[in-house]
C-alpha cells in the first residue's frame, strides 16, 4: 500500500516561508533571504519525504510476517506485488527495491533489519544504512496497543541530481493504537485502524555538517472510503497549543513548531494525492497557516480534477504585523 502521507504533507516545502533565518539575523527585519527560504524548504521536505518513505518499508517488512500480523495471507499485497517468504527464513524477499529485508526470531527481542544497499531503483535517490523493527517475543502487531522500536541507523539519502545528502537516526516507538491490519481494511471496514508514532531524539545530519534534534507526534487514522483514507493529526501539546506534530530546531538553530489544525487527507481514489487538510508552521518570525486541496483560485475542490494539480494557500504574519499571502501547486 502506497501511502504517501508523510511525502505529501508538504510541510517542508511551505515551511521555506517560516523556518528560515539565521539565528544571528534581527528577526523582525522582514522575510528571510531567498537563500535561507529554499535551504529550509529544501530540508524541510527531504525529511518529510524520507521519513515516510522509510515507514512505508516498515509496514511492507512487516506485514510480511504473519506471525507478526496474525494475517492467514501467506503472500500479502503491496503496492501490487506479492511478498514472498516467511518467518522459517532469515532473509525474506520483499518489494523494496533497494533493500535486503532479514528476520531474527531467535532471541527474546525478535527484529526486522531493512539493510539499504545504494541501488538506484528510484532513479532520484540512493540510500544507505538501515531501519531496524524490534519487539519483544509474543507481541503481535495486530493486537490493540502494541508497540515496536523504529530504529533509523544512519540512514544516508543521497539526491541523485546534486549528490546532496541527509542522514537520519533516532528510535521511534510505532504504535497500533486499535489493533487490526490493513490488509484487511475494505469497504465493509466499520472502525478506522490507528497507528501513531513518536520520537524525541530524531538525529538529522544535513550536508554542511549540521546536525540537529527534532520530536516527532504523529497519529494516522486509516479508513476505507474507495480505497485507503489515510488522517494525520499531531498528538503533542504544549501550554494551551495542541496538535503539534513536529517541534525542533532547523539547521540554522532556529526553533520551530508544526500543528496540524484539521486532519491533513490522503486519498487512495485521488492517487494519493493530499486533499485537504491545514497546519499552522510557527517560528520567532511568526505563523504560516497552510491550507490544502485547493484550486488555482483558491477554493476548496474534490477529486478527481482535470489538470490533476492540486494547489495551497500560505497566509504568513511576521511578528512585525507583516503579512504575505500565495498560492501554489504540490
Amino acid at each position: 500500500m502506497k501511502i504517501k502521507i508523510q511525502s505529501l504533507l508538504m510541510i517542508a516545502t511551505l515551511s521555506a516561508m517560516l523556518f528560515a533565518c539565521k539565528k544571528n539575523a534581527d528577526e523582525n527585519a522582514g522575510t528571510p533571504s531567498n537563500a535561507d527560504l529554499q535551504t529550509q524548504s529544501d530540508d524541510e521536505s527531504r525529511v518529510s519525504l524520507e521519513t515516510g518513505a522509510a515507514f512505508d518499508d516498515v509496514n511492507a517488512a512487516m506485514t510480511s510476517q504473519t506471525t507478526i500480523t496474525g494475517s492467514s495471507q501467506a503472500a500479502p499485497i503491496r503496492y501490487g506485488v506479492a511478498v514472498q517468504g516467511g518467518t522459517s527464513h532469515d532473509t525474506v524477499s520483499s518489494p523494496i527495491c533497494d533493500a535486503v529485508v532479514t528476520i531474527d526470531t531467535i532471541d527474546a527481542t525478535r527484529n526486522i533489519t531493512i539493510t539499504y544497499n545504494g541501488s538506484n531503483c528510484h532513479l532520484t535517490r540512493t540510500r544507505s544504512g538501515s531501519v531496524v523493527i524490534s519487539w519483544a517475543k509474543g507481541a503481535n502487531w495486530t493486537t490493540a496497543g502494541t508497540s515496536f522500536t523504529v530504529k533509523f541507523d544512519n540512514l544516508k539519502i543521497t539526491r541523485l541530481l546534486d549528490s546532496k545528502s541527509i542522514t537520519l537516526n533516532g528510535t521511534h516507538t510505532y504504535t497500533n493504537v486499535s489493533g487490526g491490519s490493513l490488509l484487511g481494511l475494505n469497504a465493509n471496514s466499520t472502525s478506522a485502524i490507528i497507528h501513531t508514532i513518536s520520537s524525541s531524539d530524531m538525529s538529522i545530519t544535513f550536508d554542511n555538517g549540521a546536525v540537529r534534534k527534532w520530536s516527532i507526534a504523529r497519529q494516522r487514522s486509516y479508513t476505507y472510503n474507495n480505497g485507503i483514507v489515510v488522517t494525520e493529526t499531531g498528538t503533542h501539546s504544549n501550554g494551551n497549543t495542541t496538535g503539534i506534530s513536529e517541534w525542533g530546531t532547523n539547521r540554522f538553530g532556529n526553533d520551530f513548531s508544526v500543528q496540524i489544525k484539521t486532519g491533513l487527507t490522503v486519498a487512495q481514489s485521488c492517487a494519493w494525492q493530499m486533499t485537504g487538510g491545514e497546519v499552522a508552521l510557527t517560528n520567532a518570525q511568526g505563523t504560516t497557516d497552510i491550507t490544502f486541496g485547493l484550486n488555482a483560485q483558491g477554493q476548496s475542490i474534490s477529486c478527481p480534477i482535470g489538470s490533476g494539480i492540486y494547489y495551497f494557500q500560505l497566509a504568513w504574519t511576521g511578528k512585525a504585523g507583516k503579512t504575505y499571502t500565495f498560492i501554489l501547486p504540490y
